[in-house]
């Protein structure tokens, strides 16, 4: 029999009031209850009220508790104290409801690098009890038209240098975006109709929108083993939630810390560690003005006295030589905390970067469906190889095929329950990712006597290349509508630099010519399709693919070659 278990295994939720957001288009799509996971509310800092808003908790009564007149958002240009972005953020809270007469409930799409602006706009767009839907940086039309035929945001706020894009996807697939009625720049100080210039035209006071704890805060897009889209949906009790689990138990930032980082905030990864677990710890996050090199990166840590950095094991590696090199003509600088998550650490990363820095690695394992990370362990309690153990307000296991717990030491697929779990958005793929209540994030991983998770694989065809997770079907589409390519197939080829590389293996038409020049433009066709980093860094040419009887693609034929 498969183990299940309850909320009367832990503390139940409270009762759920009203919803406050009267656009129910999320609400309606949300899986049926019993395809949702089981929500765990164990320890005393998980009983939260039944009507809650997150922006409130976090920068309302930031006020209460001492941090009104401390830095949150930092950039090379300007510092912004609590009070100061609690003000800027009602201004544009006010604009969207008084402006664009949007109502709790309705989705707005953020589009933006990591800036106080991005930041400033996600703020008020929860506050207002709408529902943000970030997207990457890097995203095409193409992608951006499926996200928005999926969320039918109903406005968009972007940054005015990532706007062509946006347009080229109202424009190239009309049908996926008739829902979207208004695009916003928010950073244009001087244009009228941006956000600058309407915000600066309203007060800024707004009470918070009296959400439910069980509304919907945003809608996180993460790209499955068929390259469509899902949409994992968030609550504003989920987000709170994780505040009250890993950042308490495992960072344990300080008012006093200065965070800085390169995964973007429409990543949940980014979210968390770049704004919301700051805002929870009353300190502050600095923002740079161009996206991160690890020369840039290393000189950050140095000029602004970064104490907590995120990013993945590709970028600690190629920094660690570059800090090196600074420390040794700077001195060490104010850095204690490094976190490290989004593909799997290899220890001799982690060596590395201990011998650069002094400072063991902060690994962990989370999921954009549980909103952040669930198996940790600070630095102190790391263990050479592990992941670390499972989250104080989790409970993690290593389980075959029919969800029983296997014994210590065997090799199983992780399974997870908490006060955070999965719910896609009107997405059949919710079965697979959760069974019997519990979550099963699709990685194999093997955990020892002493309760250490040990990462072993992945048990679907996700690729995670770089911190990025990139499903091999949709690297396949792309290839495939290059005049050239026949027939083609996608895999991850492990990579000590990057935790996965992308490989195709390609067939190529009759006339065409299988060389190095082919090689680049296959390449560079991908990069112009979709994301760049999702394009294959390695193409070899194959007469066939091997397949089944049936017409099936053996992937782990692939993956077996060279």
């Amino acid at each position: 029999m498969t183990h299940r278990p309850s909320n009367t295994a832990g503390t139940p939720s409270p009762p759920t009031p009203p919803s406050a957001q009267t656009d129910r288009f999320v609400h309606e799509r949300l899986p049926a209850p019993g395809q949702r996971p089981d929500l765990r509310f164990d320890l005393p800092q998980l009983q939260f009220p039944a009507s809650i808003n997150l922006v409130e908790e976090l920068l309302d009564k930031a006020a209460q508790k001492g941090f009104a007149n401390r830095p949150l958002l930092r950039s090379p240009r300007r510092v912004l104290t609590y009070d100061e972005v609690r003000q800027r953020v009602d201004r544009i809270a006010r604009v969207l409801l008084e402006d664009f007469h949007l109502v709790p409930g309705n989705r707005v799409l953020l589009r933006g690098g990591n800036s106080i602006g991005m930041a400033l706009a996600w703020l008020a767009v929860v506050k207002a009890g709408l529902i943000a839907v970030a997207t990457m940086p890097l995203l095409r039309a193409k992608e951006l038209g499926e996200i928005i035929d999926k969320a039918r945001p109903v406005l968009a706020l972007c940054d005015f240098a990532l706007l062509a894009e946006l347009q080229g996807a109202q424009t190239q697939h009309p049908a996926q975006c008739t829902s979207l009625q208004s695009v916003v720049p928010f950073n244009q100080m001087n244009e009228p109709g941006s956000m600058a210039v309407l915000a600066a035209q309203k007060n800024g006071d707004l009470v918070a929108c009296p959400t439910a704890a069980t509304d919907i805060a945003l809608m996180a897009f993460t790209s499955g083993t068929t390259g469509l889209p899902k949409a994992a949906v968030h609550s504003h009790r989920d987000v709170l939630a994780a505040c009250e689990c890993w950042p308490r138990h495992v960072l344990k930032a300080a008012p006093d810390d200065i965070i800085i980082g390169s995964p973007p905030l429409a990543f949940t990864f980014g979210l968390g560690g770049m704004l919301v677990f700051p805002m929870w710890a009353g300190a502050s996050v600095y923002f740079h003005d161009a996206p991160y090199t690890p020369q840039a990166m290393a000189e950050v840590i140095h000029e602004v006295g970064a104490t907590i950095c995120y990013t993945a094991p590709t970028f600690y590696r190629q920094m660690a030589p570059i800090l090196k090199t600074l420390n040794a003509a700077r001195g060490m600088p104010a850095l204690r905390v490094c976190v490290s998550a989004g593909e799997a650490l290899p220890d001799a990363t982690r060596q590395l970067w201990r011998q650069a820095s002094g400072i063991e690695l902060t690994d962990g394992i989370g999921a954009t469906e549980m909103f952040h990370i669930f198996i940790s362990s600070a630095a102190p309690e790391a263990r050479r190889g592990a992941v670390g153990k499972v989250v104080p307000g989790y409970t993690a296991r290593v389980v075959d095929e029919g969800g029983q717990e296997l014994p210590r030491g065997s090799v199983g697929k992780l399974a997870v329950v908490g006060p955070t779990g999965c719910n896609y958005l009107a997405d059949v793929r919710q079965a697979s990712y959760v069974k019997n209540g519990w979550n099963y994030p699709g990685d194999a991983f093997l955990q020892d006597a002493d309760g250490y998770f040990f990462y072993q694989a992945r048990t679907d065809d996700m690729i995670i290349t770089s911190g990025y997770n990139v499903g091999a079907p949709e690297v396949e589409d792309a290839l495939l509508a290059h005049p050239a390519v026949q027939e083609c197939a996608v895999v991850g080829k492990p990579d000590e630099a990057r935790g996965m590389l992308i490989k195709a293996f390609v067939v190529l038409k009759p006339g065409c010519v299988a060389d190095a020049a082919q090689v680049k433009v296959l390449q560079e066709h991908v990069k112009a399709s979709i994301a760049p980093y999702k394009y294959p860094r390695e193409v070899a040419f194959v007469a066939a693919l091997p397949r089944t009887e049936t017409g099936k693609l053996q992937r782990f034929k692939l993956k077996s070659l060279p």
